[in-house]
C-alpha cells in the first residue's frame, strides 16, 4: 500500500484476481505466497473428442458477438441490451432486498410458476388470457427453445419471417428444423406469402415478431392482423406471437397482441422482463391454451424444474411498484433520443434511401448498405474502427436479399452517434 500508493480494497482486489489465476497461493491461516509454477502441467490429449462428437450442430457465433462486451472506448451500435443507464437497476435492487428475507422464497416453486406473477402478465396481455395460461420462464430465449421443442415435430419445417431474430435462428439449427423464410415489408409478414409457405411445406408453427420486429423494426400492419390469423387458423397451425418490444414503444401505443384476438389457441405469446428491466432478471412468460399448454409446461419443467424463488418475487416486486410506470417512461423518452440522433446521422451520412423504415419502437434500425459493399466486411472494419455493429445476414434463414447492418440506437448515447455514423460512412465509399 505504501510503496504504490493505493488503498487496502485495491491491495485486495489485486490478490484475488492473482487468486484467480493461479499466480498466489491463499492459505488460510497461514498466509500468501508466490505458487510454484515449476512443474510443468503435462496437456491433455483431447483430439478423441471430435471422433465422439461428430459435426457440431450449430454455430453461435453470431449470438456470442451480440452478447461480448464492448473494447474500451469503443461505440457500441451492435448490442441488444439496454446499457446501465437505462436499466432499471435501483427499482431491482431495492425490490431483490425486500424479497430475499421472505419466509418460503427459497423453497420449491411451483413449476408453472407464482401465482401473483402468472397473474399480472395476464393482466398486461388482457383479451380474456387468465393466470392459468401463463408459464413464468427464464427470459425468452429459454422460452424460444422450449417452445420451438415443444411444438416442432423432429424435422418439420419452421416458418419465419424474413429477417428474423437470430436467437431464433440458431435454437432451429440446433434442433435440426428446416427453416424456411416468409416474405416481409414495411407492414410486416405478407398474408399471401404466409399462406403459400403453408400450403408448400405442409408446416405446423410460424414464427413471428408482429410489434417492433428484430432487425428491421416492422410492425404488423392493422389491416392484415386479421388475414394472418386467418391463414394460420386455416392451416391448423401455431403462431408463436415473441413480443419482446412491447415496452420500448416511442412514438404510440402499440397495437394489441395478436393473442388477445385468437380464441381457439392458434397463437402461442412469449414476453420478457429481461429487455426491459436488467440482462439479469431472467423472466418471461409462454401464454397457450389447451393441450398445447400442458405440453410446454413438460418441456418447461424438464428444462429445469422451476425457476428460483428470489427471482420471481423481485419480478412481481418491480412491476407491481409505482417505480415501474416511471421507469418505463423514462425509459422511452431516452430511447427516443437515441432513435432520433441515430437516424438523424445515418440520413445525412448516407442518404434517405439507407433508412427505407424508422420504427415507431423497439432498439434498432435495419440500415441498407450499396449492394456493392459486403456487409460482413464493413462489420468488421468498423470494429477495427471502433465501432460495434451486426453484420444483416446472419439475421436472415436463408440467402440475403441485400446487404444490411443492424444498428441499435439503445446501445450509445446520443453524442456518440455522429461521430460512429460518419466513421460508417467512410468505410462505405471506401
Amino acid at each position: 500500500m505504501s510503496e504504490l500508493g493505493v488503498s487496502p480494497l485495491t491491495v485486495r482486489r489485486a490478490v484475488k484476481q492473482l487468486v484467480a489465476a493461479g499466480l498466489i497461493d491463499a492459505r488460510p491461516g497461514n498466509g500468501t505466497f508466490v505458487a510454484d509454477l515449476r512443474a510443468p502441467v503435462a496437456a491433455g490429449d483431447f483430439g478423441w473428442q471430435s471422433l465422439a462428437l461428430g459435426a457440431a450442430d450449430v454455430n453461435d457465433e453470431a449470438l456470442r458477438a451480440l452478447l461480448a462486451a464492448p473494447s474500451p472506448g469503443a461505440v457500441n451500435l451492435g448490442g441488444g441490451y439496454l446499457p446501465d443507464e437505462l436499466q432499471a437497476l435501483p427499482q431491482l435492487s431495492a425490490a431483490m432486498a425486500r424479497v430475499a428475507r421472505r419466509p418460503g422464497v427459497w423453497g420449491r416453486m411451483p413449476s408453472q410458476g407464482v401465482g401473483p406473477l402468472r397473474m399480472w402478465f395476464a393482466q398486461q396481455i388482457g383479451g380474456g388470457i387468465g393466470a392459468h395460461d401463463v408459464i413464468v420462464s427464464p427470459g425468452s430465449q429459454a422460452a424460444i427453445s422450449v417452445v420451438l421443442r415443444a411444438l416442432v415435430a423432429p424435422g418439420a419445417s419452421l416458418l419465419v419471417e424474413s429477417p428474423t431474430y437470430v436467437g431464433a435462428i440458431i435454437v432451429a439449427r440446433a434442433l435440426r428444423l428446416p427453416l424456411v423464410p416468409v416474405t416481409t415489408d414495411a407492414g410486416g409478414v405478407v398474408p399471401e406469402a404466409l399462406g403459400a409457405a403453408f400450403e408448400r411445406t405442409g408446416a405446423r408453427v410460424f414464427y413471428s415478431q408482429p410489434t417492433f420486429a428484430n432487425p428491421s423494426g416492422a410492425t404488423l400492419a392493422e389491416a392484415r392482423r386479421a388475414e394472418v390469423l386467418d391463414v394460420v387458423a386455416k392451416a391448423g397451425a401455431f403462431l408463436v406471437e415473441d413480443d419482446w418490444g412491447r415496452d420500448f414503444a416511442i412514438d404510440a401505443v402499440p397495437l394489441p397482441p395478436l393473442a388477445t384476438a385468437d380464441a381457439n389457441g392458434h397463437v402461442v405469446y412469449l414476453r420478457s422482463l429481461t429487455k426491459s428491466a436488467a440482462p439479469g432478471l431472467r423472466i418471461g412468460a409462454i401464454v397457450a391454451k389447451g393441450a398445447a399448454l400442458a405440453r410446454l409446461l413438460s418441456a418447461r419443467t424438464i428444462a429445469d424444474f422451476f425457476i428460483a424463488g428470489p427471482i420471481q418475487e423481485a419480478a412481481l416486486e418491480l412491476v407491481t411498484s409505482p417505480a415501474w410506470p416511471r421507469h418505463l417512461k423514462s425509459l422511452r423518452g431516452g430511447l427516443r433520443a437515441r432513435r432520433d440522433a441515430l437516424v438523424g446521422a445515418l440520413r445525412a451520412e448516407l442518404g434517405p434511401g439507407s433508412l427505407p423504415l424508422v420504427p415507431g419502437g423497439g432498439l434498432h434500425l435495419w440500415t441498407r448498405l450499396p449492394d456493392r459493399v459486403v456487409d460482413v466486411d464493413i462489420a468488421a472494419r468498423a470494429h477495427a474502427a471502433g465501432v460495434i455493429v451486426s453484420a444483416g445476414r446472419q439475421w436472415f434463414p436463408a440467402e440475403p436479399t441485400g446487404s444490411f447492418l443492424r444498428l441499435s440506437f439503445a446501445t450509445a448515447p446520443p453524442d456518440a452517434m455522429a461521430g460512429a455514423v460518419a466513421t460508417l460512412a467512410r468505410l462505405v465509399r471506401a
